[in-house]
This record gives C-alpha cells, structure tokens and sequence, in this order.
C-alpha cells in the first residue's frame, strides 16, 4: 500500500468511484477469450480501490468531515455533485475496499463470461463506494440505484438455486424499497424549500415535526428493506443462497450496509422528530423508535431461530445474516452514543465476517463436495479431507459468535450496552438470540465439518476415487485477509472507535453529517 498521510490525501478517495467505474467499462471490453487477464485487471483495480480506501482512513485519523469534490450539477434545484467524507463513511469504504479484493479472489474459478462478470462486480463496487461518500441526497440516491442493477445480473447469470427467482425478488424489494424513499426525499427537498439537496442544509433546514413524523418511518423503511429488516427480510436469504460467492459476499457484506447507512445517514440524520414519542402508546410501543427496536429483537431472534432449523449450509449462513443485521437496526435506535457506535462497528465487522463464512461455504466447500447439505456433507469427514476449510470455519465460526478477540464481541456488547441504556427488555430479548447463534453456528460445525457420522458409499467411493481439489492461493489470501482484520479490530479496536465515534457525536447532537 501506498500512503500519502496529509489531509489532502483524503480526496483520493474519490478515485476509488471513478477506479471502479473505470475498471468496469474495461473489463466489458476485454475479449471473451481472456479470463487471466480480466482476472488480474479486476484484482488490480481492487487493490488500488483499497489502497486508496486506506491512504483516505489513515489520512482522515482526527478529523471531522472533510469536502473532497463540491461541483453544481443541476444548479437550478441546488443539486451538487458532493462528495465528503467523516470517520462513518471512511470506516464503511475501508470495508468496501476490503470486500472488493476478497470477493475478486473467491471468483477466480470463474469461467463463464469471465470479463462481464468482474465488469458487474467492479460496477457494483463503484456505486457502493459512491453511496458511502455522497453527502448529496441526490447524488447519494443515484449511488444506491445505481448498486441494484449489477446485483441483479450477478445473481441471474452466474447464480445457482432458483438464481431467476432470487434475483427478481431481490429486485423487486430493492426497487420497492428505493420508491419509498424517493417519496420522502422529495418532500423532505419540496418541505425545505426546494434550494438544496445536500444533506448538511437539509439536516439544518428545520422541517416540521408533524413532518418528520410522517416521512421518517417511510424513509427508514425503505431502507431498512435492504438492511434485511424482519418483516421484509425474505430475499435475503433466497438471494445470498443463490448468488454467486463473490456476490454473496457483497450482499451481505456491504449491500445490506447501503441499507443501514442510510437509514443513519439520512432516516435519523434529517428527520430526528420522526422518533420522538407519540404522545400515546399501544401495548407498550409510544413512537416510531419503538417500533423498529421491536421489528429489530425480532429480526435478531428470529433469524437466528430459522437458521438453527437449516438443512442447507448456505441458508445457515443466509438466516445468520437477517440475525446480525437486527443488532445493526437495534443499535441505531438506541440514539445513543455507545449503541449507535457500535451499530456501525456491527455494520463493517459483519461485513467481514459473513464475507468470510459465504467464501468458506459457497466456494471452498461447494465448490468441490457439490452439495450444502448438512446431512451429507456430515458423512464426508471434511476435516480430514479439507483441514483447511474446517479450521477457517472454526475461526470464523468464533467470529461469528462474538468470541471475545474478533470484532463481532466489541460491536455486539456496545449494541447491547446501547440498548440496556435506552430499555433493558431490548437486550434482553437480543441476548436470547446470542444464545441461539451460538447453537445454529456450532450445529453447522459439527455437522459440517467434524461429524462422526459414518461415511456414505458414494463418499467412500470418493474418497477412494480422488482426493478433492488441493485449496488454492487466492482461497488462502483471501481466507488470511479477512480473519486477520476481523482478529486486528477485536484485539483493538480503537483503530477504528477513534474515527466513529467522533463523527456518531456531531451526528447525534444535530450537527447533521
């Protein structure tokens, strides 16, 4: 990596935007005929993506937001191309960064129209990074469209179970989602005054109570569906179990993340009032922060309860990331300090640790025992055949569970603490789901991986036949990479605290972005 560490480093990260977009139209013109070479072009925009992405972090230690690009777009309606960036929004393209590299090195079986894959992977990417960097609401909302349509190539083209079905649901909720909050976004401008879109002017443009009110619940909404939000949690699932593993990776990884973003970003940061009480409450629920801590416990005991009941590795995985997601929703919520820090925490170690766990599951494994199914990869003994994988999972499996030492423990006790703070029944509830995650994930692992099952005659045929495919070095980068920042931020995690919680501060007390 290389690191230019002045403050003006930081509008470098405007190039990991146009990197990425560059790097897609590339891609879509390299010949068919060359699978290597759109390999290599795709890791090499990756890695430059999160050079970048580090460069920016590094630079940005200690300071507040900071402007990188400011040009009027569509002046008469104050629509800006603004691009700017505080400790939230660096944090998240570091994961960006991140998972841009690791799904490129979990794709590098892929065959089938190898160049036009990489090109919807890297476009995907760009308007991932966009969203995360626009303080524009325009602009921002352009980003997040601008994301849905590679996903949908991704899974319909290259995915596997029902990958049609999956890959319309996904759109459908995506869109359905997106018209709810062009509605609000456009009477939030029209309420304002009709002079700006951008979210600092927005934030301070005083917009009435009996307004935000109305319009925060169906802006939070809408976003909160590609959050994965319970109820509206079920392409999810279908979508992570049929995408490609590069794909599921970023679904979960930093896709479900455009949706709890935003629901900070714009849903808490423009309409605060929204959350304020009602002035009347029904079987204990007073106001619309209420109402989505509640859809949020459920989401996470919920999740993790449907994913102990999986017969299918992957879907273990997908419902495990509905879970997760609900601490991501609680924790913004709290409208606390120490919660909504930590929602953002669970936002990029979630991002990395079900990143991992679907490249385990969908590329190590699948890939060459040909089935997730539990019960039959139980008779396979894949600890003796395929150490390697068993001892990732192991890993990730902790991870996953809150081991204290990764990631996952720091931003999940924060969540809870946050929530204890705001009403002790919401970490009571969320804890049970804990306790469950800890049931699904080492359910998964035995079966999995270090059952004593007796082997099949088909599996002996096998293992008598041919051993499996040895793991490769993309797999092995890619598996050390991402355990190793998840163990980096859970052995200290002020790397990452000292940038957050700053900009959670000024966000919190009003200061809009």
């Amino acid at each position: 990596m290389f690191l230019i560490l002045h403050p003006s480093s930081v509008s470098l990260l405007a190039f990991t935007i146009y990197l990425s977009f560059a790097g897609a139209v590339v891609l879509a013109l390299v010949p068919r005929g060359r699978p290597a070479l759109a390999r290599w072009l795709a890791l090499a925009v990756a890695v430059a993506g999160l050079a970048l992405a580090v460069q920016g972090f590094v630079a940005g230690m200690g300071q507040g937001r900071q402007v990188i690009v400011d040009v009027p777009w569509v002046p008469s309606m104050g629509i800006h191309f603004l691009l700017a960036a505080d400790g939230i929004s660096r944090v998240l393209v570091l994961l960006t960064g991140l998972a841009a590299v690791a799904g490129v090195l979990f794709s590098w079986n892929i065959e089938l129209r190898t160049n036009q894959f990489f090109a919807f992977f890297l476009a995907l990417i760009g308007g991932v990074y966009g969203v995360f960097l626009s303080f524009d609401l325009f602009l921002l909302f352009v980003f997040y469209e601008i994301a849905i349509v590679p996903k949908y190539f991704l899974i319909a083209i290259w995915g596997s179970t029902r990958r049609e079905y999956a890959a319309m649901k996904l759109a459908i909720y995506s869109f359905a989602g997106s018209a709810m909050v062009l509605i609000g976004l456009l009477a939030a401008y029209a309420t304002a005054g009709s002079h700006s879109t951008g979210l600092v002017e927005l934030a301070h443009a005083g917009l009435p109570v009996s307004f935000q009110m109305w319009c925060f619940p169906l802006v939070f909404t809408g976003f909160a569906i590609l959050a994965g939000m319970w109820p509206f949690h079920t392409w999810a699932p279908t979508g992570h179990v049929a995408a490609p593993t590069a794909a599921s990776m970023l679904l979960a990884g930093v896709v479900m993340k455009l949706g709890a973003y935003g629901c900070l970003r714009v849903g808490i940061a423009l309409f605060p009032h929204g959350l304020d009480p009602w002035g009347f409450s029904f079987i204990g629920i007073g106001s619309w922060r209420d109402v989505f801590a509640v859809l949020a416990v459920v989401g996470i005991v919920y999740g993790a309860l449907v994913a102990l009941a999986q017969t299918d590795f992957k879907f273990v995985i997908g419902y495990s990331s509905v879970s997760h997601m609900g601490f991501v929703l609680l924790g913004l919520v709290t409208l606390n300090q120490i919660g909504v820090t930590g929602a953002v925490l669970q936002m990029f170690s979630h991002g990395i640790i079900a990143g991992l766990l679907f490249a385990i599951v969908g590329r190590i494994v699948y890939d060459r025992t040909h089935t997730r199914q539990l019960a039959e990869l139980e008779t396979m003994h894949l600890s003796k055949r395929l150490p390697f994988a068993a001892w990732a999972f192991v890993i990730a499996g902790m991870a996953s569970m809150g081991l204290p030492g990764f990631s996952g423990f720091v931003a999940e006790l924060q969540v809870l603490v946050g929530a204890w703070i705001a009403k002790p029944w919401w970490t009571l509830v969320a804890g049970v789901g804990i306790v469950v995650g800890v049931a699904y994930t080492w359910r998964a692992m035995q079966k999995a991986f270090f059952s004593d099952a007796p082997p099949s005659p088909h599996v002996l045929e096998q293992e008598h036949g041919h051993a499996l495919a040895a793991i490769t070095w993309p797999e092995v980068t890619g598996v050390v990479l991402l355990a190793g920042v998840s163990l980096a931020v859970g052995l200290y995690p002020r790397i990452l605290l000292d940038t957050i919680e700053p900009a959670v501060k000024t966000l919190l007390a009003g200061g809009g972005q």
